[in-house]
């Protein structure tokens, strides 16, 4: 079974650049907190690891060097290993308190930008991605923040500061020590890397399988009631189950890589890098500190080699980080195409007039639909959009609403461009009724208030009212608190309908674009919200597009659009009298929707230019 996939099989190189400046400018904004919290475990550690260590080595030497030890020469130094463990501690706490902190502001910043970066995109680009694939894009860089700090924290700046430090006590006691020691470390990193960039390719590729399986849950979650009508639940069900299959094989093959490949070469080293610094101990070891200085290879060594061994795992968690960070990233490479200019004008209409001067327009890759079209809408006039499918009428209202920008030519609102214009202000010029209303999962009084947030209780029931929506919310179980369900499921097409226009009642803006708002009604409810839609209109520029004639027939004038040209316009009565495009549409209506045409006889008539 075939489903679209989310762009790009795994983020490049460019990407994943990207996400770590992001992380970053974070830790630079945080800066406060984000220092003594990338430091202050690793001043811990090396009072564990290395001071600690050291205390007892000393010990370990008077020992060797007399006839054992006395309470009271040994006393300084058991109070310095406990004092030195008790601050470890202290500053691990602090430590740790602030860490707490950057990674909680951190996520909260995140989760909030990567929100902004999505609805700064066009519309085009959620036509091209799954909701859930992206809400797994933009969760996991928020959420993976945590783990590239902590792993920066603990991990990466808590091994290398403390074996700085001991890299430094080494040299005091021999400087072979460190050579050996360091040389081994550059040994392991050069044997390793080509190794983990093989594996960061597998890593790519499980990733992303997993957001496959999340894109095609929530693909599946949200067409639920087409599976059930299609009885196809053992079909989903099955890709559901190749798809988590392929995600355990690509999962499998990146972990038993890291087990198989990369750690097999890493122990070895690490135990050869142990020997090794035991036997430079051993031979070089000077008069009178040899047990102490014994005893300090070994453990340093051991601390050291420990890090190598856990290469592969800090590795491991970085690659996992930032690959899913960068997975969101991506997505930023390509910016929104849709953008306000860079000085944009102050909305000042004279007035609610549109104007389409010479508009081209073209889908990417697909042939052009307009191609120089011309249309004026005076202000305060009503026209219907009519036409057959295919015609340019929705993408007339999209490209008003400045989804997409035009290929040339311009669109004016009251004299104004409105690529000049913000597009918040712009469109806070427009009521828009959408061919599939939208409906969120909240209450429907929420649904209703979206279009202006401060509405009271009043104009929001006065709205609803007009709509004929109190018809049905007295029969929910909440009335107006209930909740509609994921894209209004709980309500009918007619009742989702009249939310619309409930809405767009509320939104009391002075252009209106009404795009099928009567689509999903039966007989008896478009009575009933014909009435509504007259009042709604009633001293506004309305653009209305119909299938249905009997919703537009009424207009001030009507515009027959055809492969994106405006073959026919008129009153209704002025284009049945012309016996034209319109009237062969009027025509063919059957139960007063729109068919579609097959005789040659209608299109030639839909070819016609206007007269």
């Amino acid at each position: 079974m075939g489903t679209t996939e989310t762009r790009g099989p795994a983020p490049g190189r460019s990407a994943v650049v990207l996400a770590l400046r992001h992380y970053g400018r974070e830790l630079l904004r945080l800066r406060r907190l984000a220092l003594p919290a990338l430091l202050l475990p690793a001043v811990g550690n090396i009072g564990i690891r290395y001071v600690a260590p050291l205390l007892i080595a000393k010990l370990a030497g008077q020992a060797a060097d007399g006839d054992g030890l006395a309470l009271g020469p040994a006393l300084p130094y058991v109070l310095g290993f406990g004092v030195t463990l008790l601050l470890a501690e202290a500053l691990w706490r602090i430590g740790q308190h602030c860490l707490n902190r950057v990674d909680a502001l951190g996520m909260e910043h995140l989760y909030v930008s990567g929100m902004d970066e999505l609805l700064a995109k066009d519309a085009a680009f959620f036509h091209d991605n799954f909701a859930g694939s992206l809400t797994k894009r933009v969760l996991s860089y928020g959420k993976r923040f945590e783990d590239f700090v902590d792993t920066l924290t603990y991990r990466i700046v808590g091994s290398l500061v403390p074996l700085v430090f001991g890299a430094v006590v080494l040299w005091s006691y021999e400087p072979m020590l460190v050579v050996g020691l360091f040389v081994m470390i550059a040994l392991t990193v050069v044997a390793a890397t080509p190794l983990i960039r093989r594996r960061q390719r597998l890593v790519n590729e499980r990733e992303a399988a997993i957001a496959r399986v999340s894109g095609h849950v929530a693909d599946s979650l949200m067409n639920m009631e087409t599976i059930r009508a299609f009885a196809a639940e053992r079909r989903e069900a099955g890709e559901h189950r190749s798809r988590v299959a392929d995600s355990r094989r690509l999962t499998l093959k990146s972990w038993d890589y890291g087990n198989l490949r990369v750690d097999t070469l890493i122990a070895p080293m690490s135990v050869l890098t142990n020997v090794l610094g035991l036997l430079v101990a051993l031979a070089l070891g000077g008069p009178g500190q040899g047990v102490e200085e014994v005893v300090v290879a070994f453990t340093y060594y051991s601390n050291a080699t420990q890090i190598m061994y856990e290469f592969n795992q800090i590795y491991r968690r970085l690659e996992s980080s930032m690959t899913e960070a960068a997975q969101f990233t991506e997505l930023l490479l390509d910016p929104p195409t849709v953008l306000d200019a860079d000085t944009p004008e102050p909305l000042a209409p004279r007035d609610t007039g549109i104007r389409f001067e010479a508009v081209t327009f073209a889908h990417t890759g697909a042939k052009p639909i307009f191609q120089g079209l011309d249309l004026d809408v005076p202000a305060g006039a009503r026209i219907g959009l009519v036409g057959r499918s295919g015609g340019g009428k929705t993408t007339l209202t999209r490209l008003l609403l400045r989804m997409s920008d035009l290929d040339r030519g311009r669109i004016l609102i009251g004299g104004q461009d409105i690529s000049r214009l913000r597009q918040c202000d712009l469109r806070s010029l427009i009521a828009y009724v959408p061919q599939e209303p939208a409906m969120f999962h909240r209450s429907l009084r929420d649904n209703i208030a979206f279009a202006r947030p401060g509405a009271t209780d009043e104009e929001i029931h006065a709205a609803a009212e007009a709509a004929h929506v109190t018809e049905f919310a007295g029969q929910l179980p909440d009335g107006f608190g209930t909740l509609v369900g994921e894209r209004g499921v709980k309500l009918s097409g007619g009742q989702r309908q009249r939310v619309a226009l409930a809405r767009a009642l509320l939104r009391d803006a002075p252009v209106l674009l009404l795009d099928e708002a009567t689509s999903a009604l039966d007989s008896e409810s478009e009575l009933l919200v014909q009435d509504a839609l007259w009042r709604l209109m009633d001293g506004r520029t309305a653009l209305v597009v119909a299938h249905r004639l009997s919703t537009v027939a009424g207009m001030d004038r009507l515009v027959v659009l055809d492969r994106g040209r405006v073959v026919e316009q008129g009153s209704h009565q002025e284009l049945l009298a012309s016996d034209g495009a319109y009237a062969r549409l009027w025509q063919h209506q059957s139960g007063g929707f729109l068919g579609e045409s097959t005789g040659t006889e209608s299109e030639s008539a839909l070819e016609r230019p206007v007269a």
